[in-house]
């Protein structure tokens, strides 16, 4: 079995997005290089620095299946069913939308964040889930499901917004020494979670 990751890109003061879900300037060295990064999704193209094309080949490579949380897949249009990692996509939602297994016949929708990870594992086999949803996130870390944060530090304040992380439940929770590669427009940090 693979390891539990999460990513997201965060300002420096915490947010992962606006407080009108837009990402703003978080996105920016997803064109700040010379590299292209090919993607599953033919809508997607990514042009990063060699720094910021280590880690997106890091985070991907061994990807088994992604989950999201249904916020997220809501304003992302489900990727068109095919996110730009290229794995199998699991929503944690209360209720799938009724047009699901026509619109989205590879995306699998699942009640409930621990259900949701069980399921990205299976799918995941020997591979590596990643979860992708703050509010996901924060649940995951909460019962103890993650091995790995992974964060996408960018130069940006927003002083408000979608925070990627906000109170634990369990108090805190320490992490390893960081895993560091400084790219162009982001810094690319991966804790291990101690355990």
């Amino acid at each position: 079995m693979g390891k539990v990751l999460t990513h997201m890109t965060m300002s420096l003061d915490g947010y992962i997005a606006d407080p009108d879900d837009q990402v703003g300037e978080l996105f920016e060295w997803y064109s700040a290089g010379e590299v292209s990064v090919p993607t599953a999704n033919e809508d997607i193209s990514l042009m990063v620095d060699e720094a910021g094309a280590e880690a997106l080949s890091e985070l991907t490579s061994n990807a088994g299946a992604l989950v999201s949380g249904r916020r997220l897949f809501d304003i992302a249009g489900g990727w068109n069913d095919t996110h730009p990692i290229g794995a199998p996509v699991v929503v944690v939602t209360h209720s799938a939308p009724d047009d699901a297994a026509e619109r989205w016949p590879t995306t699998t929708f699942v009640d409930g964040v621990e259900a949701a990870v069980a399921k990205a594992q299976e799918i995941a086999g020997d591979k590596n889930v990643t979860i992708a949803s703050a509010n996901v996130i924060q649940q995951a870390l909460d019962l103890g499901l993650v091995d790995e944060v992974c964060v996408s530090l960018v130069p940006v304040l927003f002083g408000e917004g979608i925070p990627y992380f906000s109170k634990l439940r369990r108090g805190h929770l320490l992490l390893e020494d960081p895993v560091v590669l400084q790219g162009r427009r982001a810094l690319h940090l991966r804790y291990p979670v101690r355990r």
